[in-house]
């Protein structure tokens, strides 16, 4: 995973953070929400980034 890719996972998770926090706060239901699959989106991202590091990195242990 490269670090750009790193930051913006992070940047985007971060922001669904604050999405559904002031979607709670303003009882608006449409941002909470949107921030619940920012969230998602990021950590689906992030978990397929850590499956080709593993895998790359098995791949150069068998080399």
């Amino acid at each position: 995973m490269g670090i750009g890719d790193k930051i913006q996972n992070k940047a985007q998770e971060a922001s669904g953070k604050a999405k559904e926090a002031i979607g709670d706060a303003t009882n608006n239901e449409q941002l909470q929400a949107e921030g619940v699959k920012d969230q998602a989106a990021a950590k689906a991202k992030q978990a397929g980034e850590h499956v080709k590091d593993a895998a790359k990195d098995v791949k150069d242990d068998l080399s």
